[in-house]
């Protein structure tokens, strides 16, 4: 038996900077781990077969990114059928990357169990087939992300003397409807220098582009950023395309994971 803990990922800033002529957009951003995690475990077995439990997940079996991950190494490797258990606690629309992540740490799995002897670099190129985020979940380190994100550099940034609380509302954000009003806008300085300012000049200069459309459509999401500043937040921000927010604490904010309204998702932990 095989079993990891795929755990999602924040992200500090994000800028649309531009549509691209294949409809999809360039941006930068930064993504940091963070440790709230799935489950993900398989056995070899006499067929394939992928089951789950924890959150519902959206979608079919057979377009879960776990096995789409198995179905592209088998194409290049005589991988026998395994039967896979996916426990779902990150919850989807979120901005946190838990789809992306499961397919990475499958891939990393099947790459461990059975000694395909794959470099983290060629993983990386079988993630990225999967999805933007998924390649930033092979080497699992905080990373300047920008193209569509799936060009990384690595970043020094070290957050292990904070906490985070994380809430997300009863609903999620598609895609879709994140950069259906998205306006692309360059900004004055590049998010890798952004985040090498201190932790308190954060609030005014790193911005998510998103939640200038997204707070309209979505005040509940506006409020939890707002709560969470007023709950002493050091800084606060909606994470990828949402609807999750996070904040960023000084002390641990675990008391404060029931002051969000019955039906809310709430997650502290230290970073």
């Amino acid at each position: 038996m095989m079993i990891s803990f795929p755990n999602a990922k924040i992200n500090i800033g994000l800028h649309i900077t531009e549509k691209r002529s294949d409809g999809f957009h360039d941006l930068e951003t930064v993504m940091y781990p963070v440790p709230l995690t799935d489950a993900l475990e398989f056995v070899e077995s006499g067929s394939l077969k992928f089951e789950s439990s924890g959150l519902n997940i959206d979608g079919t079996p057979e377009n879960n990114l776990v096995l789409k991950a198995y179905h592209l190494l088998k194409e290049k490797f005589d991988l026998p059928p395994i039967h896979i258990h996916l426990h779902k606690n990150i919850p989807m629309g979120a901005g946190l990357g838990g789809g992306s992540s499961n397919a990475a740490f499958m891939l990393k799995m099947l790459n461990g169990h059975f000694k395909l002897k794959l470099p983290n670099t060629e993983l990386e190129n079988f993630a990225a087939q999967l999805g933007s985020d998924c390649a930033f979940f092979i080497n699992n380190q905080p990373v300047y992300a920008y193209g569509r994100g799936e060009l990384m550099e690595p970043v020094t940034l070290l957050l292990s003397e904070l906490y985070i609380l994380l809430v997300k509302p009863p609903f999620g954000i598609s895609t879709k409807e994140a950069y259906n009003n998205v306006v692309p806008q360059k900004s004055r300085l590049s998010l890798k220098a952004l985040v090498d300012f201190s932790l308190n000049q954060w609030k005014p200069n790193i911005k998510n582009q998103f939640e200038k459309t997204l707070f309209p459509a979505h005040p509940e999401i506006a409020e939890i950023k707002e709560k969470l500043y007023k709950l002493g937040a050091t800084y606060a921000s909606m994470t990828g395309s949402g609807s999750a927010v996070y904040g960023l604490f000084r002390s641990n904010p675990e008391r404060f994971v029931h002051h969000f309204p019955s039906g809310y998702f709430s997650f502290a932990s230290h970073l």
